[in-house]
């Protein structure tokens, strides 16, 4: 028998003592230390929020870790090949913003957090404010939708490409290396467009490996359909290892010519970290009290919800960051409880990749060849038909139990030029019930945000003003509701198959975009107004075998014989105005024909897809007008009769959409203003 004071035994405890506290006290990744550099108290000009009170701001920097060996971090591209710490993390620091009531208990303990737009904050109209990358002032908070409910605002640094400047929120990882410290190498690509005839220059999102120009390729054409031409070697050079220029030198790049380039690049950041660093910091903010230097949460004891909201570039990371697993903590708690996405479409980001270019987003006439948007596209798990892979965005949650509430609204440009109808879709284009914590809505008609409705910029015509945010306040109101009392958001409002909203899109093989033809559309004949039923096509694209997923080893891949995800649009009316979707007043009541498409002046691409731009084509005012320009769309004159028509047509129109919780009482008496000291009619 073993004395208790024998050296075995006393062996034999050290030991079990340390698996205990191991056990006690995981190894996890989290966030290390916080770092508050100023606080401002109060800020907005003291101003005071209801019955919250003032509030302040902090910014710093978190600092985290994270173990590659961990079954959580494993997915994360080139993780393993970072270099490591003492305790053999790999670290990475972000930038952080918080504005939080001054009194914590005066507010709803709820968090709000806004994924940035590289690195930029967006959340000024959706809280009815000035916004700004530094709000500091009472005109910054304008009416302060969100303060005056007591949310807690947060941003952190999650995109490595964002740039350090102008109050960005950034992100710094470190450089993934071979096992023996050399550099990593492999192929990347630029996809290069300058709108204007000045530029002469272009920076390369990696270095080069090599400058020898018989390992790069330089191409250019004049339009997407045009065969690529390549530049002579003569043509270009490297000016360093980061920059390219035309030659001779000051050779400006030719006015919306495509340029792609495909070299050899060195150097990746471990950039799929962006991922793990919202998920960590989140999770340090609701259940932590302090960093391990014993440094408070300042947000301690405070956040019973989450929830996130984001535009365009991070609702697609947001998408991703549903689907790689993220809205699990280590210790497998929930991240985000309610999540709404705005102009995500059905896409991803393409950050968890080698060499990634989260920056990048694929349009009508850019970026088709990036891996932006890979399988799965829905929420629930289906098997992909072209690759016989299983997933679903719902897959990863489903299995640790932390599914959020999902909102996604997307417009119109959206469907015409990311696909937007693969979110509620199977691969194949077929309609999908709705999953029991998502919900999807069409902005009927929008572009890709509010444009200038004064403004062509260099679209043929004026851009569509048709502005989402009072829907999203609506929406955001609904989803907080969802989450925290269970009652059920509206219904799904998008184009479906089976209700005969849908026109699907016709692919034109080998090419990048397919068309949507006008008389299936619905689409009038509009004097002045060209139509061409330019959509994107979604590819299967194949990027080649790679030892390690997140690697591409074909980069770019080709187009030549891939397969095609079926994707659609939503039918329109007699004036061109889409049916499907959530129709606010400006589609519901309109005074002119608004559309998510446009097409490119003749000095930019003619014809060509405007990318994010949509429409606005005005309706005559009187019936004498609309013969004389034999204009098939009724004038205002013959639809409203009069001024006062047309404010009552307004009113009716909010009224519906307010008893359907799609507006706020305070958004809806502003669109009856609006009608008001409007010139409909006057």
């Amino acid at each position: 028998m073993t004395s208790l004071n024998s050296p075995l035994f006393r062996s034999f405890f050290a030991a079990s003592l340390s698996i205990a506290i191991l056990f006690v006290n995981p190894v996890h990744a989290r966030i290390i230390r916080i770092e508050i550099t100023t606080r401002q108290t109060p800020t907005f000009d003291g101003k005071v929020f209801r019955s919250v009170g003032g509030y302040e701001k902090l910014r710093g920097k978190a600092y985290g870790e994270l173990d590659p060996n961990s079954p959580q971090n494993a997915l994360i591209t080139d993780l393993k090949l970072a270099p490591r710490n003492a305790r053999g993390m790999v670290e990475y620091a972000m930038d952080i913003y918080i504005l939080k009531p001054i009194d914590l208990s005066k507010g709803a303990h709820k968090l709000f957090l806004e994924v940035n737009n590289r690195g930029g904050k967006l959340f000024g109209g959706f809280n009815k404010s000035s916004g700004g990358n530094d709000p500091t002032t009472a005109t910054d908070a304008g009416e302060g939708f969100l303060m005056n409910r007591g949310y807690t605002l947060v941003w952190n640094g999650w995109d490595p490409s964002a740039a350090p400047t102008n109050n960005n929120l950034t992100l710094t990882v470190p450089i993934a290396k071979q096992a023996d410290g050399s550099p990593i190498t492999g192929p990347s690509y630029e996809y290069i467009v300058y709108d204007n005839a000045i530029s002469t220059g272009y920076t390369l999102a990696y270095p080069t490996a090599t400058r020898a120009k018989n390992q790069a390729t330089l191409t250019v054409r004049q339009h997407l359909s045009d065969p690529p031409t390549v530049v002579p070697a003569e043509g270009w050079e490297f000016v360093d290892d980061r920059t390219i220029r035309l030659l001779p030198a000051g050779t400006p790049f030719r006015q919306s010519a495509i340029y792609e380039f495909s070299y050899t690049a060195r150097d990746p950041i471990v950039a799929g970290i962006g991922f793990a660093a919202t998920r960590d910091f989140v999770s340090f903010l609701r259940y932590a009290t302090t960093d391990d230097a014993g440094n408070p949460n300042p947000l301690v004891n405070d956040v019973q919800f989450t929830y996130s909201f984001a535009i365009s570039q991070p609702a697609r990371y947001l998408n991703d960051f549903q689907t790689l697993g993220f809205n699990a903590d280590e210790q497998g708690r929930r991240v985000l409880d309610g999540i709404e996405n705005w102009l995500g479409g059905g896409s991803g980001i393409g950050l968890n990749v080698r060499f990634a270019q989260p920056s990048r987003t694929e349009r009508n006439r850019q970026n088709h060849l990036y891996p932006e948007a890979p399988f799965p596209f829905a929420y629930p798990v289906l098997t992909d038909p072209l690759t016989g892979k299983t997933a679903g965005r719902l897959g990863a949650c489903t299995t640790s139990h932390t599914c959020p509430k999902v909102v996604e609204v997307n417009s119109a440009n959206e469907y015409w030029v990311k696909a937007a109808s693969l979110l509620h879709t199977d691969p194949k284009g077929n309609d999908l019930p709705d999953p029991d914590n998502v919900r999807f809505f069409l902005v009927s008609g929008a572009q890709h945000g509010a444009g200038n409705g004064s403004s062509r910029g260099i679209c043929q015509q004026f851009q569509n003003p048709t502005n989402a945010e009072p829907l999203l306040r609506a929406l955001f109101v609904a989803l907080d509701n969802w989450v925290t009392k269970g009652i059920a958001p509206p219904p799904s409002a998008v184009p479906r198959q089976s209700a005969g909203t849908a026109v699907v899109a016709v692919p034109q093989p080998g090419s990048q975009t397919g068309l949507i033809p006008q008389a299936t559309l619905g689409w009038p004949t509009i004097p002045g107004v060209t139509y061409t039923g330019l959509i994107t096509t979604r590819y299967q694209l194949d990027f080649g075998r790679a030892t390690e997923p997140g690697i591409l080893a074909i980069n770019p891949p080709t187009l030549d014989g891939r397969p095609i995800y079926t994707n659609f649009v939503s039918k329109v009316d007699a004036d061109g105005n889409e049916i499907a979707g959530i129709r606010l007043p400006p589609v519901a009541v309109p005074i002119a024909t608004t559309t998510g498409w446009a097409l490119r002046r003749a000095e930019y691409g003619e014809n060509e897809g405007c990318e994010g731009a949509g429409q606005q084509i005005p309706f005559k005012a009187t019936k004498a007008e609309r013969l004389a320009a034999n204009d098939p769309r009724l004038s205002l004159e013959e639809r409203y009769h009069s001024h006062e028509g047309y404010v009552k047509a307004v009113t009716a129109s909010v009224q519906s959409l307010q008893q359907q919780r799609l507006l706020l009482p305070e958004d809806a008496q502003q669109y009856i203003h609006d009608a008001e000291v409007s010139v409909v009619l006057k």
